[in-house]
């Protein structure tokens, strides 16, 4: 697999952007320890790493999100729901509020 981060960099690519963004951007990206270029080729070292784009783009982007979270909390649920063989692995919800405090 090709690696951003090793391989000779001897093309250039050049971008129109707005310079109040480049200069917002620039400044997050430092705070990271990173260039704007530095972050672009993470970026399409991701791209390489999974194939294609590497976060969801589309109008339902909000709706996808959430629907997998959702899937990996039930699934969590239900391990944890599947991992009580006997009556004394489960609490009562007084002792977990006590456990871990009323506010969650």
């Amino acid at each position: 697999m090709l690696n951003v981060t090793n391989s000779p960099k001897t093309a250039t690519f050049q971008m129109r952007i707005n310079p109040e963004i480049k200069k917002e951007v620039e400044s997050i990206y430092a705070n990271c320890g990173m260039t704007l270029t530095d972050a672009i080729n993470a970026f399409l070292q991701q791209t390489i790493n999974v194939g294609g784009m590497p976060f969801i783009l589309n109008q339902n982007s909000e709706k996808v999100l959430k629907k997998q979270a959702l899937e990996l909390l039930m699934a969590e649920l239900n391990n944890g729901e599947n991992s009580a063989k006997f009556d004394s692995d489960w609490i009562s919800e007084k002792e977990m509020l006590e456990e871990f405090g009323t506010e969650l």
